[in-house]
């Protein structure tokens, strides 16, 4: 029996070497090498092509390189096993790093000290201080519930929307579609970290950036969005933040990546762009996390982290 790895677009053989050294007198194949698909148990996937787990008839589990699972999800063919997220100290504290970073400069209204030095213009402006100003987390899971503590903890007010009520010790909290509109309207930086599922792709747009709270942050309310290019309508915040609904935003994913040339989001004084690198999968942690998981599954213990299906996430 054996571990297959199928990650398009990566390269495979830092992650081979990886869980053979991990795995000893396990099989860990690639692509590239030839196996009968009857003998694969485990498969560790990144974007699998649509005949990735054909004839697998004695696969336990698809292991997902990404925290997200939206595109493993809407497969063509998912086998009805058991898909285990990546959830990961390192990556969770890279994600809140970015958070917080691109938090921080908003409120310190880094947007017109950009502007007034390509100007050569001398303006002091004076933000208001952090617990003045409310951050808002759309999706509280491991890496929602993380980044709103340590938002706490550096002072910033923080309130969280989730699906589902959650508790977090300090923050105030917002459950399901009733209570969403009250979020919005207590939030200065709004920040998604949602999985993307049919309920919640393009939630990011013109209706849900009005009602942010304009009085709050200096110049208005401002997006962060490092969850999925799905969540945003683009053309929206474009106009958005052409027209001042929002002041600034902070962009790490999008609807067609890499962006496009042609995207006018490029062209966006007030707009702040990185290429989906706010938290990447570590190679080092993610083999220990599934190495481990693995051999404790094969041991007869339960897998950790399952998605739950009808929820998709």
């Amino acid at each position: 029996m054996a571990l297959l790895l199928h990650l398009t677009g990566i390269d495979e053989s830092g992650w081979a070497r990886g869980f053979k050294e991990a795995l000893p007198g396990y099989r860990v194949l690639t692509r590239a090498e030839q196996y009968d698909p009857a003998e694969i148990e485990y498969v560790f996937a990144w974007r699998p092509a649509p005949n990735a787990f054909e004839g697998m008839s004695n696969l336990k589990a698809i292991l997902s390189l990404g925290a997200g699972v939206d595109a493993l999800m809407a497969h063509p063919a998912l086998p009805d096993v058991p898909v285990v997220r990546f959830v990961d100290d390192e990556l969770t504290h890279c994600m809140s790093d970015y958070v917080i970073s691109q938090a921080t400069m908003h409120q310190r209204l880094f947007t017109r000290y950009a502007a007034d030095q390509k100007a050569k213009r001398w303006r002091q402006y004076y933000p208001p201080a952090s617990h003045e100003i409310t951050v808002g987390i759309m999706g509280l899971g491991v890496l929602g519930t993380d980044a709103a503590l340590k938002l706490k903890a550096i002072g910033f007010s923080v309130t969280g929307w989730s699906r589902t009520a959650k508790q977090i010790e300090g923050v105030k909290l917002f459950a399901g579609n009733d209570e969403l509109d009250d979020f919005l309207a207590a939030t200065d930086i709004l920040v998604c970290l949602l999985p993307l599922t049919e309920e919640t792709r393009g939630i990011l747009n013109m209706k849900t950036f009005k009602k942010l709270r304009r009085d709050g942050l200096t110049g208005g309310p401002v997006l962060i969005n490092a969850a999925r290019g799905g969540h945003q309508k683009e053309t929206d915040i474009v106009a958005a933040l052409k027209d001042g609904i929002l002041a600034a935003a902070s962009l790490d994913v999008f609807e067609v990546e890499p962006l496009p040339v042609t995207s006018p989001l490029w062209e966006l004084d007030n707009c702040f762009i990185t290429p989906h690198i706010a938290a990447i999968s570590n190679e080092r942690s993610g083999v220990n996390y599934f190495s481990r998981m693995i051999l404790e599954h094969r041991d007869g213990k339960p897998l950790r982290n399952v998605v739950d299906r009808d929820r998709g996430y």
